[in-house]
């Protein structure tokens, strides 16, 4: 472990409802200069057309992260110890001007990037992806691997509105930030507004694994392609909560039952391990509707899994320059 790393507070010496609330009790910096991953907030839901609340989904999936430990149980990995990770805050936003607040996430994830960390957020809306991927994927398009009950590749709402968390990856292909045919979607379903309301997204080249696919496969297999599909390039991984049924993450903004369980999204943000991930996300926590904080503690614990792929990431690309 480096004496230079940032390591959280530990809960045996410091009860976890005490101190200030970070993600997973690392300390709270002002930027992402030497860090190699930055934690970041955006609280923001400019984009939800139905429940609001997700604006609040940073503060308490920090108040969860509280649980998290410093080794994953499975893997092993110790994040802290390999990886220099701490707490950048929450993006600067704007609630009440949609484009304003699409260019203040876009500068500061764009913050991040040119520190040379890799942003790991937590939203916030859907929509919030979208200046993330203007941030990250500025010099070339990345591919993405997508867990969601839904496409989020619409075109239009509200008469002639592009900008909706229904529509991020639609505009994020037409912006070239995304490679479609490196794109999967995992876990798509519910009812739609039309019969072909996927057909775009198809066309343009994205894999969609339906959650009735996915209960046929299994997650093993599912990722198996999925990771081959993404290649070695880079990648973006974005986790929308209402991709686990209701039953075990109420609190979101569009539930749709049939979703995966907390173990089966456990097991496939794992399986991503060896992929070059430039950056992630968790979005769509929306407090106001959650029970007993269990969406929230889903949220931290899908953040700790891929900060744990992508700590794993930093160190072997770091040995990999050693040697």
């Amino acid at each position: 472990m480096s004496s230079n790393f940032f390591q959280p507070v530990d809960a045996s010496a410091v009860p976890r409802f005490a101190g200030l609330s970070t993600f997973m009790r690392l300390p709270a910096v002002a930027s992402a200069e030497g860090l190699d991953i930055a934690l970041v907030g955006i609280p923001w839901d400019g984009g939800t057309t139905n429940r609001a609340g997700a604006r609040h989904g940073p503060r308490e999936i920090r108040n969860q992260s509280s649980l998290m430990r410093r080794a994953h149980h499975v893997s092993g990995i110790e994040p802290f110890s390999i990886a220099n990770v701490a707490d950048v805050g929450d993006l600067s936003v704007n609630p009440i001007n949609l484009m304003d607040g699409l260019k203040r996430i876009e500068d500061g994830v764009a913050a991040i990037v040119a520190a040379g960390a890799i942003p790991l957020a937590a939203g916030g809306d859907h929509l919030t992806t979208l200046p993330v991927l203007r941030a990250v994927a500025k010099d070339c398009p990345v591919g993405m691997i997508h867990f969601d009950a839904h496409s989020d590749t619409n075109d239009r709402y509200f008469g002639d509105n592009p900008y909706t968390h229904g529509t991020p990856f639609r505009r994020a292909i037409e912006e070239e930030l995304l490679d479609p045919k490196r794109v999967v979607q995992i876990g798509i379903r519910g009812s739609i507004y039309e019969p072909g309301e996927h057909d775009w997204a198809v066309a343009q080249g994205i894999r969609i694994i339906y959650m009735e696919e996915f209960v046929l496969r299994g997650a093993a297999s599912v990722m198996e392609e999925a990771c081959a599909i993404a290649g070695t390039g880079p990648t973006y991984v974005t986790f929308d909560i209402d991709c686990i049924d209701p039953s075990m993450a109420p609190g979101t903004g569009t539930p749709e039952l049939g979703g995966f369980t907390t173990r089966e999204a456990q097991e496939m943000v794992r399986l991503l391990d060896g992929l070059h991930i430039v950056g992630a996300d968790v979005v769509e926590v929306a407090p106001p509707f959650d029970l007993g904080s269990m969406t929230a503690l889903a949220g931290a614990t899908m953040m700790f899994e891929l900060l744990c792929v992508l700590a794993k990431s930093v160190h072997e690309a770091r040995t990999r320059k050693i040697r």
